[in-house]
């Protein structure tokens, strides 16, 4: 328990022999229930978790490890020295087919919601998230300034510089599309998986519906701000070792795109659901009417210039019909930012 707050926090796996382990031993001790969540790995990563799983249960009933107070050959392997196993109950959680990481981050949701954790927290299994900065992710709920809390790798100058270009403009980029589809304008690094939610955030979204691969962040992020919820980007470094990605990437960007375009749309009907006047809706929506007939416009002209028909006054209405397009825009994503600035918290 922290600070009069139960505690969970979901460890999701998959392949991850070497890390997982000692992730399970290393969780502070104030954390009252660890959902270790294996996505049907194919090595040893549900062996080493259960016999974390069954270690802790036996030192909370003051049992002895084994006859020489030790851990079983595969968690030694596995666990740091200094580690500790015990001092939380671990639940074991096993997917019976691969449902992907958003699946696995569900599963240990749903389970937390239904226990009752007043907050949820999660730690990827691959070493890359330092529990020691647990608490800091908690604050933010625990003062009530927020609802849920996020950490923020680009807030940190060392981390920026520790990232390959390509990832960090990568990065970047995905942080400027997913401010405009949640509406989320201070946050950073959306696809941080260190994460905290209250139980109140967790029973407002419907998070069973959560996508199954990496664009759950984004698609959560949107479903936070439609249930009006405070988000707290925290800053904090990045630990890496010699963890592999499993974003594919091929497949990443475009559903990525897809479910921020989605997400974008559904928060804009939500809002001129809830008003039909919403100033921020109606810009955005005057600026995609303008922006799809500046195209069909440029189309038009585009063949007229392979002719040698088209004007200067043809590729003057043209132009202006793009500027209008992103004064509409702008104006669209200034006023949605004053609107959502006190649901943004940074730390």
């Amino acid at each position: 328990m922290y600070r009069g707050h139960t505690v969970g926090v979901i460890v999701p796996a998959y392949n991850e022999e070497s890390h997982v382990g000692e992730v399970l031993a290393t969780v502070p001790e104030f954390v009252d229930r660890i959902y270790a969540v294996d996505d049907r790995s194919t090595d040893d990563t549900w062996e080493i978790i259960r016999e974390c799983a069954a270690a802790s249960r036996r030192v909370t009933d003051d049992e002895p490890l084994d006859s020489e107070g030790e851990f079983g050959p595969e968690i030694r392997a596995s666990v740091a020295d200094g580690g500790r196993v015990g001092e939380t109950e671990i639940v074991p959680i096993r997917h019976e087919e691969n449902q992907g990481a958003g699946g696995a981050l569900r599963t240990g949701y749903v389970r937390g919601r239904k226990d009752g954790m007043d907050i949820v927290a999660t730690m990827d299994a691959d070493g890359q998230m330092d529990p020691e900065q647990l608490p800091r992710l908690l604050e933010p709920i625990v003062e009530d300034v927020a609802d849920y809390a996020k950490g923020n790798r680009l807030g940190d100058r060392e981390s920026r510089q520790e990232m390959p270009p390509f990832r960090l403009f990568g990065n970047w980029l995905l942080t400027q599309l997913t401010k405009i589809a949640s509406g989320y304008w201070t946050l950073q690094d959306p696809q941080n998986g260190y994460t905290a939610i209250s139980q109140e955030a967790l029973s407002a979204v419907d998070i069973e519906s959560l996508p199954a691969d990496h664009e759950y962040p984004n698609d959560l992020l949107v479903r936070l701000n439609i249930a009006d919820m405070r988000v707290a980007d925290v800053s904090m470094p990045a630990m890496y070792d010699d963890e592999e990605s499993t974003i594919e990437y091929r497949r990443f960007v475009p559903v990525t795109s897809v479910t921020l375009l989605r997400g974008f749309l559904r928060r804009m009907y939500t809002q001129l659901s809830d008003d039909r006047l919403d100033p921020a809706a109606i810009g955005y929506v005057a600026g995609l009417v303008s922006l799809a007939g500046a195209l069909t416009s440029a189309i038009g002209i585009g063949s007229s210039l392979l002719k040698g028909e088209a004007s200067a006054r043809d590729l003057s209405g043209i132009a202006s019909a793009f500027a209008t397009s992103a004064v509409a825009f702008l104006i669209a994503m200034g006023i949605d930012a004053v609107n959502n600035a006190e649901n943004g918290v940074r730390r």
